[in-house]
């Protein structure tokens, strides 16, 4: 039996006075972290949540989420954490598609009204029953016609105790890329969580008296596993930050005393020229994912701050994490480290052969980390996992010393900031514009975010529109990460005999610009 609450609950009675949970003026206990969960955990299953059943949350980096998640984990039910960002079309694909039962919902904000655009989705799905909205107004007991949290837990008392699970039961689906447009759910078992939170608690050497800064969305696999599920794993303090602010950042270092701290390259660089003077010398590591680190920003930080950098890398199917620097051994710039404890990772070419140390080809993976498969996807999930081997999408290449090299990636797929946009998604959405008759999108390179995203678009016979207008429609219909920030309209794109468009022309013709 296995179950992620498990740690939680453990530390409610031996660290039952530590602080877990701090946002702001906030600070939650760990006794308190798990009452709270607990009752939680026990409305759902009054309300008809059953063991396996699919939980959607939409929560930015504010103690409901570390609550509500390890409430669905009490339950026994199965977590599905959905961008903040995601307008009401994309929220209706992923309730639908998960089959989600339960979905909560924060608030939001003026400027990001996450309520507005989950209620017009939530109404428009017919197999989710109930919408829950979180709200830092707790005597509010109806909020826009929905129940807040505080009425959906009113005069409920805490779970006694979680709902044992199997080691290969879903424990959290995590939305992921492809080439195939859509994004798909990738289901990830609580023996895939509770190892790769183990991992990062051996990478980050771990002993309990951590404190983490977590400005990593905690929707996404990064911050769930580095900082939520290795933190609660270890019984260390989480400050949460809703909002990453370089300026802050570094306030909340020094006055928090805080050890750890992850993020993906564009907070690097924003810690880098952030123009203020804080004492972070209790900070002793520094990770980085989500996207390749530049060289001169490892330089800049550690010269700066004197902190270690460590590289890793995976992705939602591994839970994420796959290869890792370590503190043990040495570190070289560009490598993501070494395939972590109990991880196989290869390089293999196009007929699955390993090729020798230094050759470039497709990364595999292997272990205890590999998901177990896509929702509701066969064929996906047969194409992705062969012999149990993960076929990544990624190049790499391996040094004498077994470091890990990501060169490229096979899939089209764009990271911006950190965050995977999928070209095939926002291409069909684009094509539903009356005045568009074709459009190829991809990802440029961009010094901040690592890759921006551009649409070269043809427009029908007869229309017209500027290209900054069909930049603003795009804005509209997509999450901010999303959206092309750069539209170019043309009269043609390049084609192949067969009518393909020849994205390899448009890659080529950005290459000369840049050279």
């Amino acid at each position: 039996m296995m179950n992620l609450a498990a740690a939680l609950q453990r530390n409610a009675a031996t660290k039952s006075d530590k602080i877990a949970l701090v946002c702001g003026d906030i600070e939650l206990t760990y006794a308190q972290f798990d009452a709270m969960a607990g009752k939680i955990a026990n409305a759902m299953i009054q309300n008809g949540v059953a063991a396996g059943d699919r939980v959607a949350i939409s929560c930015p980096n504010l103690p409901f989420f570390p609550l509500v998640y390890f409430a669905i984990q009490k339950a026994g039910a199965v977590a599905v954490p959905l961008n903040v960002l995601l307008k009401s079309r994309e929220i209706k694909y992923h309730l639908e598609d998960s089959k989600a039962k339960f979905y909560f919902c924060f608030e939001g904000t003026p400027e990001l009204p996450m309520v507005k655009e989950g209620k017009i989705a939530f109404e428009a799905v017919e197999g989710c029953e109930k919408m829950i909205v979180m709200t830092q107004d707790q005597s509010l007991q109806d909020y826009n016609g929905l129940p807040t949290l505080a009425t959906f837990t009113q005069n409920v008392e805490p779970l006694a105790d979680y709902v044992p699970r199997e080691a290969d039961d879903v424990c959290v689906i995590l939305y992921t890329s492809g080439t195939t447009g859509l994004p798909k759910g990738a289901e990830l078992t609580q023996n895939n969580i509770v190892m790769n939170a183990m991992v990062a608690q051996n990478i980050m050497q771990s002993k309990g008296r951590e404190v983490h800064l977590i400005t990593l969305p905690l929707f996404h696999t990064f911050g769930q596993t580095v900082h939520l599920n290795a933190g609660v794993l270890s019984g260390s303090k989480l400050v949460l930050v809703p909002r990453f602010e370089a300026k802050l950042v570094l306030q909340l270092i020094e006055k928090h005393k805080v050890n750890i701290f992850a993020g993906v390259p564009t907070m690097y660089i924003g810690l880098i020229h952030a123009d203020v003077d804080c004492d972070v010398s209790s900070l002793r590591l520094a990770i980085s994912g989500g996207a390749s680190l530049p060289k001169e920003v490892i330089r800049t930080f550690e010269g700066r701050f004197n902190v270690p950098i460590l590289e890793g890398y995976g992705l939602s199917e591994t839970s994420p994490i796959a290869c890792f620097n370590h503190l043990d051994c040495e570190r070289i710039p560009g490598s993501v480290g070494q395939p972590v404890q109990g991880v196989e990772v290869k390089v293999v070419d196009v007929e699955g052969k390993v090729l020798p140390v230094g050759e470039e080809g497709e990364v595999i993976v292997r272990g205890h980390n590999v998901m177990k498969g896509y929702l509701d996807r066969p064929e996906a999930t047969e194409a992705a996992i062969k012999n149990g081997w993960f076929y990544t999408g990624d190049i790499g290449r391996f040094d004498e010393a077994g470091n890990m090299f990501i060169v490229d990636r096979v899939k089209d797929m764009i990271i911006r900031g950190g965050f995977n946009v999928y070209p095939r998604e926002i291409e069909e959405v684009f094509m539903t514009h009356p005045a568009v008759a074709m459009v190829a999108v991809l990802g440029i390179p961009n010094e901040e975010y690592g890759e921006e995203i551009k649409a070269y678009v043809v427009l029908k016979e007869g229309q017209y529109i500027e290209a900054d207008e069909l930049q603003a429609w795009g804005k509209e219909q997509f999450a901010a990460f999303k959206y092309p920030r750069f539209v170019e309209i043309r009269q043609q794109l390049p084609m192949s005999a067969t009518g393909k468009i020849l994205k390899r022309e448009l890659k080529s013709e950005l290459n000369e610009t840049a050279a």
